[in-house]
């Protein structure tokens, strides 16, 4: 693995070995940019961005084409995703298809990268004039992305940058860089200007640092926590951002929900990715009339997913990303048991594994309900009022996403005017997500928009022509 910089693949002096994240061997190493190589890396793609010029339609082939040698190299993407971080089959594949999906999406909307008409004669003024307005690119775009999602998060930022016609300058997660090459790897294949992308890798607190602080750089896009994003923001100043940031998700199912298919839907929405997702369902808020029958339909299924190994086929949920968070995870629900919370099922470390697990009783002040989890773990909460459970939804620093389940024609729309979120999905968990849709939060979960869409419009300034005739 290597840096690219100024066009070509280049090493560093110093080097960071890579471990295995299920079984803590190492499989290779990365090097770490230095100041001189950081300061090269922005200053190549500050100039490629002057000098290539793609048109609308060269961009959409490139990125079409990028989406078609991302999925021709399936088996290996599938082995780098289980090692970097431990993602067993299916979500590995969910990984890669959702990426090419979102490289073809960013490649349509490169073909319709539009401004407007301005209506100028709807005022008065001295003599006739004609307005419309352009979409142009802003010049460079930084993407800090994390371990969680190293191919489709990343294809969110690099994708509609490239689109809208920017350079990209990208610092992957140091734990989980391989993926993010790979995918500049098939878009240099592609057919991408070189000149045109950068990689740097490096901590956060140094080389992400040195991105910050660099005046070259004209727009930042971010995926972590919502602490490291405040300091993007700071240093960003009136530059442009998007920022993804923490979250504390929450479902509700309402007493005329269909609790079968609810059930269903929340083993994936709670416990994907080993739950390090920053939209899975962490609050489960269950109505008092079906919450006995809730617990008999969805408790079988938690108890018989499979976890463990990567490696092996049947596994739903692997590890942690490390030992640390496993760690963290695990001492969270001990102590929400030590305070009088009930384990309903799971609840146990294997190494880096933590079981999924579902606990009902949690004390409102634990960290498993009053802080972001990022594990395999949902707590159930009764409650009798509906205004209640929302008003209960709310009352956190972030605003990501909520999941409601109901049967009702005209409760979504209270709901949609009640909650406080980015994103309400009726019928869905909180963990939802078609890579077309815009994505992004409210409070402290940060703003700004992902999708391909979406993306573009942030990623790209909006210029004003006037005509006098």
């Amino acid at each position: 693995m290597q840096l690219f910089i100024d066009s070509q693949w280049r090493d560093g002096e110093e080097k960071q070995t890579l471990h295995d994240c299920y079984d803590g061997q190492a499989y290779g190493e990365i090097p770490v940019a230095s100041d001189k190589q950081i300061d090269a890396a922005v200053a190549g793609v500050r100039r490629g961005f002057q000098e290539n010029k793609l048109t609308p339609i060269k961009r959409a082939e490139i990125l079409f084409k990028a989406a078609e040698i991302l999925e021709s190299r399936r088996d290996s993407l599938q082995v780098q995703l289980r090692h970097e971080v431990g993602f067993p089959d299916v979500d590995s594949i969910n990984e890669i298809n959702r990426c090419a999906r979102t490289l073809a999406l960013s490649a349509e909307e490169a073909k319709r990268v539009l401004g407007e008409l301005v209506p100028i004669q709807a005022t008065p003024g001295p003599t006739p004039r004609f307005g419309y307005t352009v979409r142009v690119p802003k010049g460079v775009v930084c993407a800090i992305t994390p371990f969680n999602s190293p191919l489709n998060t990343v294809a969110h930022k690099i994708a509609p940058a490239l689109a809208g016609g920017n350079a990209v300058i990208v610092k992957p997660s140091e734990v989980a860089p391989g993926s993010t090459l790979a995918l500049v790897q098939a878009l240099l294949d592609a057919g991408l200007p070189p000149a045109l992308i950068s990689v740097v890798h490096g901590p956060g607190e140094t080389v992400g640092q040195q991105l910050l602080e660099d005046p070259r750089i004209d727009y930042y896009t971010f995926t972590g926590s919502t602490a490291v994003g405040k300091k993007v923001r700071d240093a960003a100043g009136i530059r442009g951002t998007q920022l993804e940031l923490g979250s504390i998700a929450s479902t509700i199912i309402c007493a005329d929900a269909d609790l079968e298919k609810a059930a269903k839907k929340l083993i994936s929405g709670c416990f994907r990715k080993a739950g390090q997702v920053c939209t899975s369902v962490q609050r489960l808020y269950v109505h008092r009339d079906v919450y006995q029958k809730f617990k008999e339909t969805f408790l079988p299924l938690v108890e018989s997913t499979p976890w463990g190994s990567p490696e092996k086929s049947e596994t739903v949920v692997g590890p942690m990303i490390n030992l640390d968070n496993a760690k963290r995870v695990h001492s969270w629900i001990e102590e929400a048991v030590n305070a009088g919370a009930s384990l309903l099922c799971g609840g146990r470390r294997h190494h880096n594994v933590v079981e999924p697990t579902v606990l009902e009783f949690v004390p409102t002040d634990a960290r498993l309900f009053s802080q972001e989890v990022f594990g395999p773990v949902v707590s159930l909460v009764e409650y009798d009022d509906l205004e209640a459970a929302i008003d209960s939804a709310n009352a956190t620093p972030y605003g990501l996403a909520v999941g409601v389940f109901t049967n009702s024609l005209d409760l979504p729309f209270h709901l949609a005017d009640r909650l406080d979120f980015g994103g309400i999905h009726i019928n869905e968990t909180s963990s939802s997500r078609l890579d077309v849709m815009p994505f992004g939060g409210v409070k402290d979960s940060g703003y700004g928009k992902e999708g391909p869409h979406y993306a573009i419009r942030d990623m790209t300034d909006e210029k004003l022509i006037t005509i006098a005739y």
